[in-house]
This record gives structure tokens, sequence and C-alpha cells, in this order.
């Protein structure tokens, strides 16, 4: 018998060698089938089959032929200014898809809708999905922003002119009405149910292209990108023009609605954003009642928590919101909030990171009373406060002016900080109990960030009343490890690290 083998030459093999190799052979066949198998067998019990993971690829079909009636086309129009110079439809396009990155192609500008006056300009177009069967469209604030019209069209090619019930910028999410009766609603699904990994649907109108079918996976849930509400990451194609269209799972149920891609092209480069459509909803029925959104605010702004500084601050872990400023008068001042807090807990809500807050206190109710949890100087404190109506809030001074006085040497200077006593008048306008301000500062002071004008209010978590208690708490530290201040600059307050061996 002859045998080949890759790592043998050619060879003729004697009758004890080849009882050898078949039986080599045959443990090799069984322990490719997996150990579990081999084991199972030599045991002389038969093993089960792993069952497959994955069962072939979703049919799409029905899916968008069972929802695609609910989808439609929205193409807004722009009426130009008398005397003025209208802009290209390319300008046009890159005003309305800056979100996107760059104008769409000129051959893909959607045509006037029949009706139109040759001298009113198509401004963009986008997506929406039917709400209610009396004519209630769910879209993007960020479709509807600036029209003078709105013509949606409908999978029938009927169209209708709409009116704006509501938008909310905050969110991204409007609601426009249409005059027409017995349409498709969409069924609303469970966001929470919704897995990394599971298939969905997208139905809209990229580049003007209607009733366009795309599909992929969730690539990731909660996702952060600055914006109000945390986005649904897919792999689904989306482009200019998907905007305010369904996002659809395989029950056919709608969970969040197109919004955003990330491109350094202006197209589909394998990430979008969707709204989840809980919040979605939510947002809706507060634009159906009252053609806007209330939101409750507490007054203060915030900055993240890293492992640094919640290190330097004792706390077990980086969690939390910092406190960077309390508005005067606002609800969080009256509670007693102070810059330098770390906001843990909200109305019995854990804050884990810095966006949790605001979207917590935004979707509570002006007037309601809650109570915050905060990490104060190595201890946690417990604050009741009455949340108000969200407005515009004001914009804080970058700076604030100090009278000068005298220079003081001593254990400051080794971080390369002069200061001096804040004034009483001092202490009274800027409404502080106490602090020693920058006049200079260099080597490690200038690293951390620290200018003149900064008034130090805290240590090491050592609340510093005047510059004798700010000597005092400098020369208890270890000079080689790094140290934490509390420093206010205008209206505002954050934490800076001075790493002395720093360079």
């Amino acid at each position: 018998m002859i045998i080949r083998s890759s790592s043998f030459p050619l060879c003729r093999a004697r009758p004890t060698a080849l009882a050898v190799a078949a039986l080599l052979a045959a443990a090799t066949a069984l322990w490719s089938a997996g150990p579990d198998t081999a084991r199972a067998q030599a045991a002389g019990t038969p093993a089960a089959p792993a069952a497959p993971l994955v069962r072939g690829l979703p049919d799409f079909a029905d899916l968008a032929e069972a929802v695609g009636p609910s989808v439609v086309n929205i193409r807004t129009i722009e009426k130009p200014v008398p005397g003025g110079q209208p802009g290209s439809q390319e300008e046009q396009m890159l005003e309305f898809f800056r979100r996107f990155g760059l104008p769409l192609p000129p051959g893909a500008l959607p045509r006037p809708p029949r009706g139109v006056q040759p001298d009113e300009r198509p401004r963009g177009v986008g997506s929406g999905f039917v709400l209610s069967a009396d004519g209630y469209i769910m879209t993007n604030a960020h479709v509807v922003e600036g029209a003078d019209e709105l013509i949606v069209t409908l999978t029938d090619k009927r169209e209708f002119k709409a009116r704006v019930v509501g938008a909310d910028k905050r969110s991204d999410v409007a609601v426009v009405k249409i005059g027409a009766s017995g349409l498709q609603p969409v069924r609303i699904g469970d966001v929470g149910r919704l897995r990394v990994g599971e298939w969905v649907m997208a139905i809209g109108s990229p580049f003007g292209l209607d009733s366009t079918v795309t599909a992929g996976i969730v690539s990731a849930k909660q996702r952060e990108t600055g914006d109000y509400l945390p986005f649904i990451q897919t792999d689904v194609a989306i482009n200019p023009g998907n905007s305010g269209g369904p996002l659809i799972n395989l029950r056919g149920e709608v969970v969040g609605i197109n919004s955003q891609i990330y491109s350094r092209s202006g197209g589909f480069q394998g990430i979008s954003f969707a709204i989840p459509i809980d919040e979605a909803v939510r947002v809706s029925e507060q634009l159906r009642a009252h053609g806007k959104v209330v939101r409750g605010r507490i007054g203060v702004s915030i900055d993240g928590v890293g492992k640094e500084l919640a290190e330097s601050l004792g706390l077990s872990r980086a969690q939390g919101a910092l406190v960077r400023g309390v508005e005067v008068d606002s609800p969080a001042a009256k509670a007693g909030i102070e810059p330098g807090d770390i906001i843990v807990g909200f109305d019995g809500k854990t804050i884990e990171k810095s966006a949790d807050l605001p979207r917590l206190v935004g979707n509570t109710r002006p007037g309601a009373k809650v109570t915050l949890t905060v990490w104060r100087r190595g201890g946690y404190k417990d604050l009741r406060l009455t949340v108000a109506t969200f407005e515009d809030e004001p914009v804080p001074k970058a700076g604030g002016a100090h009278k000068p006085g005298p220079k003081v040497s001593g254990a400051a200077q080794a971080l390369g900080l002069s200061v001096r006593e804040l004034s009483a008048d001092e202490r009274q306008d800027l409404k502080l109990r106490g602090g020693v301000v920058v006049l200079d500062s260099g080597g490690a002071a200038a690293r951390a960030g620290l200018i003149e004008g900064d008034v130090i209010l805290a240590v090491a978590n050592r609340e510093i009343t005047g510059l004798k208690d700010f000597e005092a708490a400098l020369a208890s530290l270890d000079k080689g490890r790094p140290v934490n201040l509390l420093v206010r600059r205008g209206d505002w307050a954050q934490y800076l690290i001075i790493r002395p061996n720093s360079r």
C-alpha cells in the first residue's frame, strides 16, 4: 500500500506500519469532530450535535411589503426672499444635510413637486412614518427646520401639503400633520428588547429615491454622540434623505428614527445612528398635546469624572457628574449644591456618567421635588430640590476681575504658584466663603492649566479659607504625588490636577 503525506517522502509501508497508520488516521478523524465527541464515543455515549447559533439569513420581502405603506417621503420647499440672491441647490442641500458632512451630488437633487411655482426652490428631502390613521407623521426636526412648505408623498403617490405640529431640536424629533384619513400607522416596538447583533431594516428616501429598503444589524445600544439622547448604532445603509425614516425590527415594529451617519465623505461608511423610539414617542406626545416639549432643569454646568479625578477625590470608581458651576438663584443653588460636588444620584437613580444627569432632569416634570446624592469632601450628602422649567441658560463669563494685592511666597512656589488673599469685597462679590487668588503660575501649576485670576477654593478636598490655610494644606501633602485643586474661574468651577514630577 502506498501512503502519500505532505510531511514524509513517498514510501512502501510494511503491514505493521500500515496498521499503525490506520489507527492514527481514525484517531485524527475522531478528534477533528471535537474533543467532546471524541470523549463521548470513547465512553460509548453518542454526542449530541451543537445547535447552530445562526440559522440562515432573514428574508425582508414580506416585512418591506407590510411596513412600506406607512413610510412617507417629505420634500421641503423654500420661497426666495424678494431681492435676495438665491443660493445654488447644492448649497441648500448642504445646509439641510449639515449632519452628513457634504452636499448631495448635483444630479441627485429632487425635482420640484407638481404644483410648485418656478420661483420656489426645493430645499431638501427626508423621510417620515405614519403615527396615526388621521394623518400625524413623525420625522426629524432637522428635516422640517427652515422650510416654508412641506410636501408629503405617500407610497400610492398621493401628495399632501403638511403643517408642522411641533419640532424639538434637542431630541431632533418633529411631528407633522396632513389632511388624510385611513392611513396605515406603524407598530411601535420595545427598545428594551432590542439586542446587539439583531437584524433591522430601514425604509426611506436616500437622495430622493423614495421607498428604498436597506438592512443590517444593531451594532451598539446607548451610543453617546454628544446629543441629548443616546442612539442606536447600526450598520444599515443610511444616506441623506433617510433622515426621519423608521428603523424596523423583524417583527415589523419601529424601534428607532434614522437620524445621523458618521461619514467623512458625506455618504454611508458603515455607521449610522437612530433615535430610540421610546424617547421619540415621549417627545411626540408632548408635541401633539402642546406643540413643544417641557423639560426640567436644575441650573448646573457639569463635566465628566475620570479615573484619575475619582481617585484624587476618594471615590471608589469613576462615576457621576462633576458640578463645574451653579447658576445663581437656581434650584441647585437653593438646595445647597456647590461647585466641585459630584452628583452620583438623582431621584433614586444612579448617575453612571455625566450624560445621564441632563436626560434624567429633562424628563422630570417641572415642579417635582427630588433628592440629589452628591459626593463632597470624602462623603455622601443628600440634598432636596424642586425642578424648574428648562429655558435657555445664560452663558457664563470666561473670567473674573480681581483687585491686585501683595504677593506672597511659601509652599505654593514649589508648585509654581504665586497667590494672595481674597479681599472682603471680592468674597462678597463672588459669594465665596474663602479661597486664594492666583497672581502667577508656572512649572507644574501652569501645566495643570492654572492661570492668573483663578481662585483656588480647595486643595486635596480640604476647603481653603485663606492664605494661611492654603499654605498649611500644601505643606501637609506628599510632595511627589499629584494633588487636586478646586478652582473658580469666572462663574465656573472645575477640578485641576497638579503633577509635581511631570515634565
